[in-house]
């Protein structure tokens, strides 16, 4: 798809994508563990960023509770709203990259949460993943979480049944042979979200998640628009959105060598879900 025409379809759908955001606080991912279905939110490329301070008691913590690589995950009940965010105690926060992974952008992004110990979760595409697949197994080795964000990117609410499955799946199965198992998170693209998408996410063992906080790195507004998103949004429970692929990421990936050590040195975890047994 042309860049102008994504440009057309995210500006269409930013408003009922922010508004269904807003509306989905009733579902929240408690940091590092189980579900809560009732949680309410506790209420984003520059010169490389100067030396952060000491590492912070802050720092993500390894990754657990993992069972046998391709363990089909526990069917979850199918909500009505994706998760926009994540509870418990302390000044937690999720990072999410979009559309990758891209051998030009998501390398330089795994060396900077490489650099600060930081884990994010990245929501990958099918087609990408069979054209990149050693950078879903770094995202594997290095503790990061993959999600599913369909085969081709499609506006889901124009597809029958079918072909959402189809989407999911087919992607679902590439992550799983890229990354050691299936993804148990998916994010539809554009955040426009149907029932389809809900119920097939959860046959699937997939929860929906959407974002919180939206740095609009898909429309290149600048390395300095893209870090006073991150910053001015950050809060606890937030979930931030980025991209990795798509576009020139460029700006992206100077952005989060400026905005994470600062985030970190203020005292925020950055957090993943962990894998549901």
């Amino acid at each position: 798809m042309q860049k102008d025409q994504l440009l057309t379809r995210r500006r269409m759908l930013l408003t009922g994508g922010a508004a269904l955001g807003a509306a989905g606080t009733a579902g929240a991912v408690l940091a590092g563990g189980a579900q809560d279905s009732a949680g309410t939110a506790d209420p984003a490329p520059g010169p490389q960023a100067r030396q952060a301070l000491k590492p912070s008691a802050f720092r993500l913590q390894p990754l657990t509770g993992y069972g046998p690589p391709r363990a089909v995950p526990h069917r979850p009940k199918v909500r009505k709203e994706p998760v926009v965010h994540i509870s418990g105690r302390g000044r937690h926060m999720m990072l999410t990259f979009d559309d990758g992974p891209d051998p030009d952008y998501t390398p330089h992004i795994l060396d900077t949460l490489a650099k600060y110990d930081v884990r994010a979760m990245f929501f990958v595409c099918g087609e990408r993943v069979v054209d990149n697949k050693e950078l879903v197994t770094r995202m594997a080795d290095e503790g990061h979480a993959v999600g599913n964000h369909t085969w081709t990117h499609p506006l889901l609410t124009t597809l029958n049944r079918r072909q959402i499955h189809s989407e999911m799946k087919r992607t679902s199965d590439a992550i799983e042979d890229a990354y050691g198992e299936r993804p148990q998170w998916f994010r539809a693209p554009y955040g426009a979200w149907n029932r389809a998408a809900f119920q097939l996410g959860a046959d699937m063992g997939m929860e929906p998640m959407a974002w919180t906080v939206d740095t609009t790195d898909w429309m290149e507004p600048g390395t300095g628009a893209i870090v006073d998103r991150v910053e001015h949004g950050a809060a606890p429970g937030v979930v931030v959105l980025s991209h990795d692929a798509g576009g020139d990421r460029s700006q992206t990936v100077h952005a989060i060598r400026e905005w994470l050590p600062r985030l970190l040195d203020s005292g925020y975890h950055m957090t993943v879900p962990r894998r549901r047994v």
